[in-house]
């Protein structure tokens, strides 16, 4: 089964860091930080395109990850984070 993005959820492109460039964030991004590339509508604009950093083309949506709400998927991709750090 292929799972889909939960709407107006954006939790994967906020919790965990990206250590590769993204456009807008040349340096990556920070733990915690909103991505620049996150819409309004919590919708990657980067979704699609050569642009995207190969970590977040990796990170597919699954049942573990996401949870059953936002908030629990922002609390399971925080301590995933906080998990792996250097």
């Amino acid at each position: 089964m292929t799972m889909h993005c939960r709407p107006a959820c954006g939790a994967c492109c906020i919790a965990p860091s990206i250590a590769s460039p993204i456009p807008g964030m040349p340096q990556g991004k920070p733990a915690g930080v909103r991505c620049v590339q996150l819409g309004e509508d919590a919708r990657c604009r980067l979704f699609g395109r050569a642009e995207r950093p190969g970590f977040c083309k990796g990170l597919q949506p699954s049942a573990e990850m996401c949870g059953t709400s936002r908030q629990a998927a922002l609390a399971w991709l925080t301590a995933l984070e906080l998990a792996t750090r250097p």
